[in-house]
């Protein structure tokens, strides 16, 4: 009995690039452009499961997928206030996380029967959007870090 080993040639590891914006593909008479399939909700197990399901179907639809990404998680605090008093507390703390599956070239003659097919299948507690994708899209998949942003101005001037 022989035993063979495989070795994997180290590579060292690649700085990551700073993430550029895809070309934005406009509409035509027979397709969509780029657009934007929104799925966002309370539960993220829902929600990823659903996103999941819209990209599985694309992919069976012959739909081309650009992208799939998650949009960052927003907290909403809900107060309420005493019967006797002007003092509020926080009674909950809801979360909505989102999900964006990025289409390119959409059929305009495939699209009713997409949508008609997510909305038959979508989950209790979810919402869905289909837009077009803006550079204001593309901007929102990114947290805003104030701090750093002021500590980048100090060093620039």
């Amino acid at each position: 009995m022989s035993v063979v080993v495989y070795l994997k040639k180290f590579q060292p590891k690649k700085k990551r690039d700073k993430t550029q914006m895809k070309q934005i593909v406009s509409a035509t008479d027979t397709a969509y452009g780029t657009l934007n399939v929104k799925v966002s909700g309370y539960d993220m197990t829902v929600v990823e499961h659903y996103s999941q399901y819209i990209h599985n179907l694309c992919n069976r639809l012959g739909i081309q997928v650009a992208e799939s990404y998650a949009l960052p998680t927003k907290s909403t605090e809900v107060m309420l206030m005493q019967e006797q008093g002007n003092k509020m507390y926080v009674d909950a703390v809801l979360k909505t996380h989102q999900r964006v599956v990025q289409l390119s070239s959409l059929n305009t003659s495939l699209c009713p029967v997409f949508v008609d097919v997510l909305l038959k299948n979508q989950p209790e507690g979810v919402q869905l959007s289909v837009k077009e994708h803006t550079e204001a899209d593309f901007q929102a998949r990114f947290k805003a870090r104030p701090e750093l942003e002021g500590l980048i101005a100090q060093i620039n001037q």
